[in-house]
Parts: structure tokens; C-alpha cells; sequence
């Protein structure tokens, strides 16, 4: 399926091939949460870094979250890129060079309609805000860090891929 996706103010669109297209998992981390989820957590796909096709590219700037864990003296610089426009913020995409194989578009920048997913998987809930309340279903999936399944895995095991 190929996706279509933009910023707000219309000033970067993009384009890409995904065949996990779902928005099943939501994460509640606090970068996701800060820099994309208004409801307390994010949702990230996953698509075909090699089909990634981008207009408006000067408008777009690239953020490194700061991490830190509480055994760490110092925070360092993640190397996963949260892109995002430069003119009105919003978030488009995450790409990470242990996987460069993928680009995880954010769901709320893609236009073309998505599927409604069976089940939802939510993961990080060990650094959820409090105020952020969990809306499981049941069939839901719940990690205090990370799932044992990827975003490929999970739509194989729903006999959900194309």
C-alpha cells in the first residue's frame, strides 16, 4: 500500500510504500508523548525506507531525543531522527539507523485513509504520564517497555500483511 502523508501547513509532503499499514501500536514513551502524542502516546508505522519520496525537503528539521537512564551520569544523544516541519512542527516521520531499511511515518501525518486495526499493542507503559489512562481492549496487548513482536511479526500473526 503506498501511503501519502504531510505536515499541517502543507508546506512538506511525502510518499511511501508500507505492507504493515496498521496504527496498532501506541506508545507511551516520554519522547513519543512530548513530541507527537496530545493523547499521551504516539503511533508509529513502518514503510520502505528505499520508496520514501519527499517534496518540500528544506522545510524539514531533524530533532535527537536526549537520553537517560537512571544508572547513566550523563545523557547522550539518541541517533534515531524525529523529522519534522520546520514551519509548522508537526511530526512526520522517525527513521532509525539500526533499522535503515524502515522509516516509521507518524499515523496523524498520513492522509491515505488507513485500516482500523483488530487489536492495539501498547508499549512503554512503564513511562507513561500519570494523568495518561489506558484505554485496553480486550485482545490488547500491554508492555512496560517493548513488545516480543515487531510491527511485521504482528501483522503476520493477524494474517494482516499483503
Amino acid at each position: 500500500m503506498q501511503l501519502e502523508g504531510s505536515c499541517h501547513c502543507g508546506a512538506v509532503t511525502f510518499s511511501l510504500d508500507c505492507v504493515h499499514p496498521y496504527p496498532y501500536q501506541r506508545c507511551y514513551c516520554s519522547i513519543c508523548r512530548k513530541t507527537q502524542g496530545g493523547g499521551g502516546y504516539a503511533i508509529n508505522l513502518g514503510g520502505d525506507a528505499k520508496s520514501l519520496k519527499v517534496q518540500g525537503r528544506k522545510h524539514i528539521t531533524i530533532y535527537h531525543a536526549r537520553l537517560k537512564d537512571e544508572s547513566d551520569k550523563r545523557s547522550h544523544r539518541s541517533s534515531a531522527e524525529r523529522h519534522f516541519c520546520s514551519l509548522c512542527g508537526s511530526g512526520l516521520w522517525l527513521f532509525s539507523p539500526q533499522w535503515p531499511e524502515l522509516i516509521h511515518p507518524f499515523a496523524s501525518a498520513i492522509d491515505t485513509p488507513l485500516p482500523v486495526p483488530p487489536e492495539h499493542t501498547h508499549l512503554m507503559l512503564g513511562s507513561k504520564a500519570p494523568w495518561v489512562e489506558v484505554e485496553a481492549h480486550p485482545g490488547d496487548q500491554q508492555w512496560e517497555v517493548y513488545p516480543e513482536e515487531s510491527i511485521a511479526q504482528w501483522h503476520e500473526r493477524l494474517g494482516l500483511t499483503r
